[in-house]
């Protein structure tokens, strides 16, 4: 008898569950939180084969709270809307100038779709000599050789931040280039708490830019210091960590021998990239939120900013 009464209690708390469920759906129903949408590139984990991810496969992450997912688009065909700027520091080595042709050669061979601009770290800020623009004959035309001169930069940052706020934030894909010593003449701590590289970090993050970078050296002595130039490619390395980049260099404080292979690398990010959307958590002021992308879709790393700008009710 009292085997009987536990198998009916069983069976009972069985059926409730379900009941359970749905209303634990109907409390935290998709869509609930505020839209964002941010740039997801593929990146193979060994060699060049990227298998397939579906949006069901895509997790985002907010702490230990997981976001509905709204959208995992190809950026590709009608949606592969790309401008992307090639921001070269004036304060470089003339060795920059080998480098030139590798260059101009990258900005021809972007998709048609893709606007491509040209701007020189200069004084702090981000001088345009290129507008974005689809005719990449006439933007590589614009690239020209560095001015060589150490005052010709204060921070390769304060520039990055500036390019970075003369864009406006819209459904296309804003990505950058750079190619900078990295080393920061205004802060010369080493650490990671000089203020004007997390500013720049911040501005782009806020701004949905990806950033890829590539170390070359600058003139002077900062151009052969090794405390320098390896602080300086840190820095470069985290910019672009942080904003869903990647970052080049050979180590030490010689130039590459070319860019080639470095924008070869670009090119291939810019053509596994995906346009993701999900709802993240509310928040009541406008500001920036970290999140994690991940996937348990072997062979294939979900690369994309540490942080998001996120709409506040204020």
């Amino acid at each position: 008898m009292e085997n009987r009464y536990i198998v009916t209690a069983v069976i009972g708390l069985a059926m409730c569950l379900p009941a359970t469920t749905k209303l634990q759906a109907q409390q935290n129903p998709p869509g609930a939180g505020v839209p964002v949408h941010t740039i997801v590139t593929l990146e193979p984990q060994k060699g060049n084969e990227i298998p397939t991810v579906n949006q069901s496969d895509v997790m985002v992450y907010e702490g230990k709270d997981r976001d509905n997912v709204t959208e995992w688009t190809p950026a590709q065909g009608n949606n592969a809307a790309l401008e992307l700027f090639v921001l070269l520091d004036d304060s470089s080595n003339m060795t920059l100038g080998t480098q030139l042709n590798d260059i101009k050669n990258f900005i021809s061979a972007q998709a048609p779709t893709t606007k491509v601009g040209v701007a020189y770290m200069q004084n702090g800020i981000a001088e345009v000599v290129q507008n974005p623009t689809s005719d990449h004959a006439a933007a590589a035309k614009s690239v020209r050789l560095p001015m060589g001169y150490a005052g010709a930069n204060a921070s390769p940052y304060f520039s990055l931040s500036d390019l970075a706020k003369k864009w406006q934030p819209d459904n296309t894909r804003h990505e950058i280039v750079i190619a900078t010593s990295g080393i920061d003449r205004y802060y010369q701590e080493p650490d990671y708490y000089d203020p004007y590289l997390n500013t720049a970090i911040d501005d782009c993050q806020r701004g949905g830019i990806v950033v890829y970078a590539i170390y070359t050296p600058g003139v002077g002595h900062f151009g052969h210091s090794f405390w320098q130039t390896y602080w300086g490619q840190l820095y470069l390395a985290k910019v672009a960590d942080d904003t869903g980049g990647d970052s080049y260099y050979i180590g030490f404080t010689g130039p590459p021998v070319a860019f080639a292979p470095f924008l070869d690398s670009v090119s291939q990010h810019l053509q596994h990239q995906y346009i993701l959307g999900f709802d993240a958590k509310p928040q009541k002021k406008t500001g920036l939120q970290s999140i994690k992308v991940r996937t348990e879709v072997r062979g294939v790393d979900l690369v994309a900013q540490h942080k998001v700008l996120v709409a506040g009710e204020k």
